[in-house]
């Protein structure tokens, strides 16, 4: 809803977005719902979203460039710095979904743009609170103006119901944890488990994709396989849900693998047993 509020209040008809080809779908939703004229760039393909810019150089258009920080179904995190940059270089507003990011990466858990120290007034965070956070809800952050702004014309913001309080107040314990020494061991203990899953999945027979994130996917093909192992493991005690097309495309059916600071290492080599004898 945190996307659609933002994309649909900045842009319009007239206005120019462009967007990594693989967005979440809320950010899909937004920029299909706003009317703007359109682009997709090819996933991260920093070269191809310069050109793109350099051939709208309308001075009076609004320009979005909207991407998510770590993809929610590939685990890779986009090319921040250099979005951060284009941004800058054409006058665009850069739309971050940091679903992902908050709580995990940066300094405090302070999300992907602080793990790589990047500040910009071109720059419009929008942070889940479903996630690391484990509440619900979403937060947006940004310019003064466009704050007031999106507490204007943000519709899904402005007619719906507002969260309840102690939903606000177990956001407001979980950022103290965030904040704190605990939660940088708990991001340690989490980095821990993802070095030892992206290792454990490069000794399979399957494809894992090149993730340093808490999404660990393993690539399997087809379909039957997909669901045959996922059945298997759950049976295992093991809860790995198996994502199909249309999610992602067809041929790269995946078990997509979540981790998280509860997880322990037993955990894991209850999962890298079972995936050794399947």
């Amino acid at each position: 809803m945190a996307n659609l509020a933002v994309i649909t209040a900045l842009a319009g008809r007239g206005t120019l977005v462009f967007s990594d080809a693989l967005n979440h779908a809320s950010l899909i939703d937004g920029v299909r719902l706003s009317r703007a004229e359109t682009q997709i760039y090819p996933h991260a393909d920093m070269d191809a979203l310069d050109a793109m810019l350099d051939a709208s150089r309308d001075e009076t258009a609004t320009k979005l460039i909207v991407t998510d920080t770590v993809f929610s179904m590939d685990g890779d995190i986009a090319p921040l710095a250099h979005l951060v940059e284009l941004a800058e270089k054409y006058g665009a507003w850069l739309v971050v979904d940091d679903a992902h990011g908050f709580g995990m990466l940066g300094p405090q858990g302070r999300g992907a743009l602080a793990h790589y120290a990047l500040r910009s007034p071109h720059l419009v965070y929008v942070g889940t609170l479903g996630k690391a956070a484990g509440v619900s809800g979403a937060f947006v952050a940004g310019d003064e103006h466009v704050i007031e702004w999106l507490v204007q014309r943000a519709r899904p913001y402005i007619f719906t119901t507002a969260s309840p309080p102690a939903v606000a107040c177990a956001v407001s314990k979980s950022i103290e944890i965030m904040a704190s020494d605990e939660g940088d061991q708990r991001r340690a203990h989490l980095a821990s488990l993802i070095d030892t899953t992206h290792d454990m999945l490069k000794r399979t027979r399957w494809m894992p994709v090149d993730s340093h994130t808490a999404v660990q996917p393993l690539v399997i093909g087809g379909n039957d396989e997909t669901l045959a192992i996922a059945a298997t493991l759950d049976q295992r005690g093991l809860w790995v849900p198996a994502i199909r097309p249309p999610t992602v495309p067809s041929g790269t059916s995946r078990l997509r693998i979540s981790l998280s600071a509860a997880h322990s290492d037993d955990d894991l080599a209850q999962l890298d047993h079972a995936l050794t004898s399947l």
